[in-house]
């Protein structure tokens, strides 16, 4: 019984630490998405940092990127680039909260869309479910957005 208890203590603090209230519609740390990485560099197959000289604000926050043509293309068609469920973690919104991001270690391009991961051990949870756990998450951000 006393197993059982501490197996649920844990399991409630892991999910409490995981699970945190941000009122952002779009995850920013210092008002800055994806942390300063470009979201169009995913696509081309790396997370890559930006720089403020190709800033671009959209949906409230500043979002940089590596080069002219990745800002013109993003420009261009932002939800196509941009980050789903506003930059928070995937697998939190699969399972109904908000979660952290690392964006540089822990993200995923699938059926076209970008998706980030609270981290590589949190990745490798989602990776294998991501067809089914996207459609959970894409409901549950319905509640958010």
């Amino acid at each position: 019984m006393k197993f059982l208890s501490a197996l649920l203590f844990t399991v409630f603090i892991t999910q409490a630490s995981f699970a945190q209230d941000y009122p952002e519609a779009v995850y920013t740390v210092d008002g800055l998405a994806i942390k300063g990485l470009d979201p169009v560099a995913y696509f081309e197959g790396e997370a890559k940092e930006g720089g403020d000289k190709y800033a671009f604000e959209w949906s409230g926050s500043k979002w940089l990127f590596s080069s002219k043509e990745n800002l013109e293309k993003f420009k261009k068609s932002p939800e196509a680039y941009a980050t789903q469920y506003g930059g928070y973690c995937a697998w939190g919104m699969s399972k109904g909260y908000k979660a952290k991001i690392d964006p540089e270690n822990a993200w995923t391009v699938f059926n076209g869309k970008l998706y980030l991961n609270y981290n590589a051990s949190i990745k490798k949870r989602w990776a294998p479910k991501k067809e089914e756990l996207v459609k959970v998450a894409d409901t549950n951000w319905k509640k958010f957005e």
